[in-house]
């Protein structure tokens, strides 16, 4: 298994509960449907905690917790309501890492941004496809960690929104052992190409709203330029 199998199983976890989510499922029901699927199609286990989907709704979107301290909560999805989940399938300590803001409006998973009814839902999730573009279109190989974090942040800050991050981070490398991670943090002076990979992962919201955003895909770099694994 590569880090690519693992994040197609993540890719193929998040099209498998969007097609299953019921307005009236449990969380605990939704983050069950995922890791059952990731177990039964290539993970043997989940890196982060041994947690493999993190699940919000409503206005939990907004916590951020570490994975040692994350409990699901019993919330019951509404015919309206926003879903962040993050995966970390893995497989002999090879990773994958994934997040999506799922939308529901009148009971029905909303697939295109455009066509989101609740205009400040589709401003959280267009501001992050937002920030990830900018990633693929501005970071350099000589660019650091840290550089991406004062970059980034200063954008969310520009556009309205703010980092929710418990750690104020953006993000993390990708390797065998979740405690050797370095981070899209302040003072992390190590350029982004002399990793393997790293993810970039956002989650944002606006001063004074209930509801948080979150997107993260994993990215490496090519013959010299960024691209999305």
């Amino acid at each position: 298994m590569t880090n690519l199998d693992m994040q197609n199983l993540n890719r193929e976890t998040m099209k498998h509960l969007k097609k299953n989510i019921l307005v009236g499922m449990s969380l605990l029901e939704v983050r069950s449907i995922c890791e059952k699927f990731m177990l039964e199609n290539g993970a043997d286990s989940f890196w982060y905690w041994n947690v493999g989907a993190f699940v919000f709704s409503g206005d939990e979107t907004t916590i951020s917790v570490s994975g040692r301290n994350y409990q699901t909560s019993e919330r019951i999805i509404g015919n309206n309501d926003i879903i962040t989940v993050d995966l970390s399938s893995q497989n002999n300590n090879i990773w994958g890492d994934y997040a999506r803001t799922i939308i529901i409006e009148k009971g029905k998973v909303i697939e295109n941004v455009e066509d989101i009814h609740n205009n400040e839902w589709k401003q959280g999730v267009q501001m992050e496809q937002y920030l990830h573009k900018l990633l693929i279109e501005n970071v350099t190989i000589n660019m650091t960690f840290e550089e991406l974090f004062y970059y980034i942040n200063d954008i969310i800050s520009e556009h309205g929104f703010l980092n929710l991050d418990f750690a104020g981070n953006l993000g993390h490398s990708i390797v065998e052992n979740k405690d050797k991670r370095i981070y899209i943090e302040k003072g992390n002076k190590v350029k982004l190409s002399e990793v393997k990979m790293f993810t970039f992962e956002p989650h944002i919201s606006t001063p004074n709203s209930k509801y948080g955003y979150k997107r993260e895909d994993i990215y490496y770099f090519k013959n010299g330029k960024l691209v999305k694994l």
